[in-house]
């Protein structure tokens, strides 16, 4: 190690040090702290070039080392002064993994950078994020490693940001080497994103997974693998979804098509849960870094909104450490209820999605039943959607999938048919349902709408089902719960027919459920619908 490295080391053992002593009152966990300035000597002198010219040109390398405490920082940043002259700027990590006991948290160190235009909030420095899943990255002008954004390497002061995820008890100590090569930059290409309509069929049911993971964060697959599992599953969209960065909106160059529809978007990945940006015009990153008690988030979903796309919350009862969603329901434009294979954390947010409802449909008198402005009045609702969550091989893109009915193959069509709860949502391409309801004075209202009678008017609520297993069951659940339970043909397809009223039942939705795995326990989705809501007609008694 070198004279410098060792005095950036001992700087920054020092900061540790102070941090520790102090107990960390100086910063809150969901706020920064900003380690000893790693510097440079200006990069065209070459005496101190540790490699000489090599192959990859004149270079300089610095190493970092210290220990984190207990209770760190959500984010702590290492500045770098990169000097003119600089075409490349690259970093590897390591950090230590001591064995702790049972039920105790270890090391996980995340990481990410900001280039001189800083690290505030907004992410107007933004240059790259990879979290946990790697341990070297570059960017330059004409490149990146997936997870960063290719660009020029201007001086000033850049930083990299450490996440402590977890901390083991005795601390988590870490080493940074920061290399900036040195040189002429390359030609920078102009990015090329995905376009906004696909060629489609008209008026028509579409079927996408709006969550997936490329090697442009911790998938392992890359955009073009992405693509082919999607067409694959019988898709027509997808949304790029990764975690806390947008690197990937210009990595789907030739992939898109006539048959697929390619969004672009980010999986916001907060301490307090994870919630997908769905739909946003390309190249808008939001940031990820505030916790439920800054009362932050409404600022970055109104970012997400003014950019085009959709908030939904994602996984909302995960069970992993900060995936469970704790910044509440008010800003969502729909929930995502149904995350990859059936499991239990998905029944918990099947019931909390349905307890909505029901509380959505107390006073269902209102003048514009669409309405997702929370301030706008009762009757909001939020659709239910399901998405893969697919990250590497075996997880299946396209399970569950939304089966979006929109006007057109389109950006603006599939988030207005997702919008609107026109939608349903299908563990494979192979079962399609309808569903709807009708009052016989010619009222008919499908998934996501409304018939509006009498209080005593008869309504007859109809489900169509083909490509089921054979040892599928329909449940049509309102929101007094379930009301009748019936099972398929063994072929897999049938009609459900059941009649109720508006005064009996607000609002009907369906499920197809699997045979349980656990006796007295519900089965697995095979599929499930949003509801048709049945609205009380005014001056209709009930």
């Amino acid at each position: 190690m070198s004279a410098k490295s060792e005095s950036v080391t001992a700087m920054n053992s020092a900061v540790n040090s102070v941090v520790n002593r102090r107990g960390l009152l100086a910063a809150t966990a969901a706020t920064g702290l900003t380690l000893a300035t790693v510097s440079f000597a200006r990069a065209e002198d070459r005496s101190e070039d540790r490699s000489g010219p090599g192959p990859d040109g004149p270079h300089r390398t610095r190493t970092v080392r210290g220990t984190l405490p207990v209770g760190s920082p959500d984010y702590v940043y290492l500045p770098v002064e990169v000097p003119r002259g600089v075409a490349e700027f690259a970093v590897s990590y390591t950090y230590g993994k001591p064995p702790v006991p049972p039920g105790v948290q270890g090391n996980a160190l995340d990481i990410g950078l900001f280039d001189e235009r800083g690290t505030a909030l907004g992410g107007r420095g933004f240059r790259g994020w990879s979290g946990g899943a790697r341990t070297s990255f570059f960017v330059r002008a004409d490149a990146a490693t997936p997870g960063y954004l290719p660009g020029p390497v201007r001086p000033g002061t850049w930083h990299i940001a450490l996440a402590p995820y977890t901390v083991a008890p005795e601390g988590l100590p870490y080493e940074v080497t920061i290399t900036l090569r040195c040189g002429e930059p390359a030609p920078a290409p102009a990015p090329v994103y995905p376009p906004e309509r696909a060629k489609g069929r008209g008026r028509a049911w579409y079927r996408g997974d709006c969550h997936v993971h490329s090697v442009h964060s911790d998938g392992r697959r890359t955009p073009a693998e992405v693509a082919a599992a999607a067409r694959a599953a019988g898709l027509d969209f997808i949304n790029s979804s990764e975690h806390n960065t947008t690197s990937a909106h210009a990595a789907w160059e030739g992939l898109w098509g006539d048959d697929l529809l390619i969004l672009t978007g980010e999986e916001i990945t907060t301490r307090n849960g994870h919630v997908l940006a769905v739909g946003t015009d390309p190249g808008v990153f939001v940031d990820w870094r505030y916790r439920a008690r800054e009362n932050r988030f409404g600022r970055y979903a109104h970012q997400v909104r003014r950019a085009g796309g959709l908030v939904v919350p994602a996984h909302p009862h995960a069970t992993c450490i900060g995936c469970n969603w704790k910044f509440g329901l008010a800003e969502a434009d729909a929930v995502e209820v149904w995350n990859g294979p059936w499991t239990p954390d998905d029944e918990i947010a099947l019931a909390e999605w349905d307890n909505a409802l029901v509380a959505s449909v107390q006073n269902t008198d209102i003048r514009n039943p669409d309405v997702r402005n929370p301030d706008d009045g009762p009757g909001r609702w939020l659709p239910a959607t399901g998405n893969s969550d697919a990250h590497r091989e075996p997880d299946r893109v396209g399970h569950p999938q939304t089966v979006v009915l929109a006007e057109s193959l389109s950006r603006r069509a599939i988030l207005a048919g997702i919008r609107t709860g026109r939608s349903y949502l299908a563990e494979s391409a192979a079962l399609t349902l309808s569903f709807g309801a009708t009052d016989g004075r010619g009222g008919h209202a499908g998934i996501g709408e409304r018939l509006r009678a009498a209080a005593d008017a008869p309504v007859t609520v109809r489900l169509e089902v083909s490509g089921a297993a054979a040892d599928c069951t329909v449940r049509l659940v309102t929101d007094q719960g379930v009301l009748l339970t019936t099972p398929l043909p063994a072929a897999g397809t049938g009609v459900v027919e059941w009649r109720t009223t508006p005064a009996h039942a607000a609002y009907v939705r369906a499920e197809v459920r699997h045979a349980p795995a656990v006796p007295g326990l519900p089965g697995a989705f095979a599929a499930l619908t949003n509801p048709v809501f049945l609205d009380t007609a005014a001056g209709t008694g009930g």
